[in-house]
């Protein structure tokens, strides 16, 4: 009796990748109102955006909810900074209110931290850093520290530390990937790290006079070097990490490939074709092959404490007629000559005491 069986293969289609449309226009003209800060001074400083001069007011009164906020979903989208090559972010579209869409100059999406900005010294947004930051930690930044941590203050905590913690995180994770989020309990302060520190500059203006799931108005600023010492060396070694890789990156394989071979030969191996140590081998008492490097091998200890210390000769001592021996036997064995002194050629006449600075005719009038 037989069966026939059959078999049926199932092909599974890949998803297809979804496409950016074109950029919604997030508000149209007149919708936001401008409102004038109100005068507290005399004097209006440009850089600190604040009157000055005047009777200092309570800061939270002063701060007005911000009227827009982007949606990712709905505002991302194609713009003509797609076709003409531009990296950089619209600052309005990272506040919820860019009024031209998709005939704005300016990506209407979130910053890709795999790509690199042109220019170091500018933000995600193209506005140029400074060397310092400002005394109260707002603006654009400093081009002298990569800082990936905010500082969110104003925070109405309605739970406990967990709980808030939850609530930062639902909101911020919207404009970049998170490496870690800290939150002081009864402080209403949190700070977030983001992984890429172009997330923490959009997520910085996009979040600046939000709200989360109360009626509270944020307070993002950037935050201060963290003062853990573990965080410290953490962050020294992440930079570290990246500075190698870029160096890698942009390294001329030649110039490896030359720098493996100097070190070769001054460690006494040999290379093979592919550019790697080539390693001798020697069977042991298991009958195992134990791999051995080439190196020079110097004598072993009993014999050389059988034989007796050498005696200091002229101006050099003992120590360093045995270097330039040893040096010597590496040199003869690459195929080089070096000549050394040999102490036994040397001549017998009997040494002072002291250098032998005395048997020079320096004071001689010849």
């Amino acid at each position: 009796m037989s069966t026939d069986e059959t078999t049926t293969l199932v092909v599974v289609k890949p998803k297809p990748v979804k496409k950016l449309k074109p950029a919604r226009k997030q508000v149209k003209a007149g919708d936001v109102e401008r409102k004038e800060t109100p005068q507290t001074g005399k004097e209006y400083n440009i850089w600190y955006n604040k009157w000055a001069g005047g009777d200092r007011e309570d800061n939270y009164s002063n701060k007005v909810k911000s009227q827009t906020r982007c949606n990712i979903k709905k505002d991302s989208g194609l713009t003509r900074a797609n076709t003409t090559g531009i990296r950089y972010c619209c600052l309005f579209y990272a506040r919820g209110c860019c009024p031209y869409g998709w005939e704005c100059d300016y990506l209407h999406t979130l910053p890709d931290p795999d790509n690199a900005l042109p220019d170091s010294s500018k933000d995600c947004f193209a506005r140029d850093k400074f060397s310092d930051y400002r005394d109260d930690m707002g603006g654009v930044g400093s081009f002298n520290r990569q800082n990936r941590t905010l500082y969110v203050g104003r925070i109405k905590e309605t739970g406990p530390g967990p709980e808030t913690e939850e609530i930062v995180t639902r909101h911020f994770k919207e404009w970049g990937e998170i490496e870690r989020i800290r939150v002081l309990q009864y402080r209403s302060v949190a700070f977030v790290t983001y992984v890429s520190e172009f997330g923490a500059q959009f997520a910085k203006e996009a979040m600046a006079c939000q709200s989360l799931d109360n009626d509270e108005i944020l307070n993002v600023r950037w935050a201060t070097e963290d003062p853990n010492p573990v965080q410290k060396v953490a962050e020294k070694r992440r930079l570290e990490e990246i500075g190698q890789e870029a160096i890698k990156a942009r390294m001329d394989p030649r110039i490896v490939d030359a720098m493996r071979a100097v070190r070769a030969l001054e460690d006494g191996d040999m290379l093979d074709d592919e550019g790697e140590v080539v390693e001798d081998s020697e069977f042991g008492e298991t009958g195992d092959p134990e791999p051995k490097r080439r190196r020079i091998e110097l004598p072993p200890p009993q014999e050389a404490a059988s034989e007796p210390p050498p005696q200091p000769l002229g101006l050099l001592s003992a120590d360093t007629m045995e270097g330039l021996k040893y040096f010597a036997e590496i040199r003869k064995r690459n195929g080089v000559s070096l000549g050394v002194i040999n102490p036994k050629t040397a001549p017998s006449k009997p040494l002072t005491s002291g250098l032998g600075v005395a048997d020079y005719g320096s004071d001689e009038e010849d």
